[in-house]
């Protein structure tokens, strides 16, 4: 790298909401110098100059990459940084798990901003692999590299005045490190107490009438497209009146959408919705660094030398990406070197075998009043994270010898979480509309939040193999259909490959086809199956303890 350089373009100045040419010199990995040109006739051909994008809530492991691979396929789309919550990692392996991020992201150039978790385990109903305390929590907060409590989850605590909830609150308004929120459907007087509680932002809105009544009480929103959750539709509107708090994240991307895109996609939906150019940069450029205070530069004199290369406003196709002053993107090619991942992981193993996974007829009943009629089944659906609760007749199924099994005709299939943590524990099971396999079953490791092992399957000896070959693995995810069998291993936590990001990218999109060709219908089949176990998010969810009501918070 240069110790120093100079580039001409067209400025992006998105605070003034203006675009001018300057010369722009790096010093050092800093802005030293921007200096203001006439117009030409030579610069209409320029580069634009723009402060990098910013994804301003994801979740690193579920891209299924270490964070140094994450970041070597995110500066390809002009991400210079990540608001980043280590949260499934914790839930696995504890303050292991955190510190194992933070020392990975230090590896490469590229802006980590860390969050402690604040809600491990996510709740008291599922069996995750680690506690963190409010004395953790507090210690994480203590360090640098931690730049905000991660989402409250626990509304139901929060609005309950839970101590432990609040004395994580309290850590991080102590130390003044903002605090993400968490709330999905929250509304009105208990949305208001929530944030009164020093609660900042939301990424969960799904409706534009929920996003409005949460801004009126000051939160910050973010726009959420991921590889599931998919609210950009639904939100993006905001960005006309309310621009000042709006921001963009993912949430959870799988490898393979990474390398397709990432924020800057997110630009370009916007820009084409008819939504203001400088709003829209505001929220990916702009907001999170001031909300979060990081250190991003913004192409000011004596910022960090974080900015992009763009061809057009439009399309926003990143010619470069540079870092600290450091050139880490070139066109379509990632200049970021890969590095080693140690391992890393808390996996029990145990033996399941199709009779582990029969569902007895007379089941059902045993806590409620009998109803042997009909059959409780969790309603997937495709872009939300949010489920439907559907009561279905038992002939919906198919009964043998007594046992409840999938009825592919009628897209009602097996569902089973088994815990990874405790090796005697009985397999939770149920039934799931809308995966719509017709043959086979896939399985995987990532379940939020706890990540047991959940897998959804036609038939009893298919889910059998197909988490088998994940408890041999110790981690992945894996399909399986009569004849043929095909597993991604991830080895670190059961959530990532320390493998070459593009190599995972498209060993991914092979079992995810796989997955569609066995008759799914799902965009991301494999993230929705991870959201099944999700009891943090309403309706009817399964953890490793049985089905869940998220309305209530309780078990069924």
């Amino acid at each position: 790298m240069k110790n120093e350089y100079t580039i001409r373009g067209r400025l992006v100045d998105i605070p003034g909401a203006a675009i001018v040419r300057a010369e722009v010199t790096v010093h050092a990995g800093r802005i030293q110098k921007v200096e203001f040109l006439p117009d030409t006739a030579s610069g209409a051909s320029e580069p634009y100059l723009c402060p990098g994008f910013i994804d301003a809530h994801v979740h690193i492991e579920s891209s299924m990459l270490v964070p140094s691979e994450f970041a070597r396929l995110a500066v390809v789309h002009g991400t210079v940084a990540t608001v980043s919550d280590p949260h499934e990692i914790a839930n696995v392996c504890g303050l292991e798990g955190v510190n194992y991020m933070i020392a990975g992201g230090a590896q490469v150039p590229f802006h980590f901003c860390f969050g402690a978790p604040s809600c491990v385990p996510a709740t008291v109903f599922e069996t995750a692999g680690a506690t963190l305390t409010p004395a953790d929590v507090d210690q994480l907060l203590q360090r640098p590299e931690i730049g905000y409590l991660s989402e409250m989850m626990n509304f139901p605590g929060v609005l309950a005045g839970d101590p432990d909830v609040l004395a994580k609150i309290a850590s991080a308004r102590r130390l003044g490190k903002p605090v993400d929120g968490h709330a999905p459907g929250l509304r009105g007087e208990a949305a208001r107490a929530y944030i009164a509680a020093g609660i900042s932002t939301d990424h969960e809105c799904f409706t534009m009438e929920e996003a409005l009544d949460k801004l009126s009480q000051g939160m910050h929103i973010l726009i959420r497209e991921g590889s599931a959750a998919r609210n950009f539709d639904a939100l993006v509107g905001l960005l006309k009146d309310h621009s000042d708090k709006i921001m963009f994240c993912s949430d959870d991307k799988h490898p393979d959408s990474l390398v397709e895109g990432h924020i800057d996609q997110l630009c370009a939906r916007a820009v084409a919705a008819g939504m203001p150019l400088f709003h829209v940069l505001k929220a990916a450029c702009i907001n999170p660094v001031r909300h979060y205070r990081l250190d991003v530069g913004l192409l000011q004199e004596g910022d960090s030398a974080d900015f992009v290369l763009l061809e057009d406003l439009e399309h926003f196709n990143v010619l470069a990406t540079y870092i600290r002053g450091e050139r880490v993107s070139d066109g379509d090619r990632s200049l970021i070197r890969p590095v080693a991942a140690p391992p890393l992981n808390k996996f029990v193993t145990r033996t399941i075998g199709p009779a582990d996974l029969r569902y007895p007829l007379q089941k059902w009943g045993e806590n409620e009043p009998e109803n042997f009629e009909q059959v409780r089944v969790i309603e997937a659906l495709d872009g939300q994270l949010i489920t439907n609760p559907l009561v279905v007749p038992i002939t919906d199924l198919r009964v043998r010898d007594g046992f409840l099994e999938s009825n592919p005709d009628k897209d009602i299939l097996k569902i089973v979480v088994v815990n990874r943590y405790q090796k005697d524990a009985p397999v939770a099971k149920a039934f799931v509309r809308n995966f719509g396999l017709r043959q086979g079953a896939i399985a995987s490791s990532v379940a939020h939040d706890s990540h047991n092992v959940i897998a959804v399957g036609t038939d009893d000896e298919q889910l059998a193999e197909a988490i088998g070959l994940l408890l041999e693995a110790k981690g992945g995810v894996s399909c399986v259909v009569p004849g043929e069998s095909r597993l991604l291993p991830l080895p670190v936590a059961g959530l990532m490959s320390p493998a070459d990001g593009y190599e995972v990218a498209r060993a991914y999109t092979d079992i995810d086809r796989m997955a569609k060709t066995a008759g799914s219908r799902l965009s991301a089949p494999f993230m929705t199956l991870s959201f099944m176990a999700l009891l943090v998010i309403p309706h009817l969810k399964l953890s490793d303890r049985g089905l869940f009501d998220g309305d209530t918070f309780k078990l069924l």
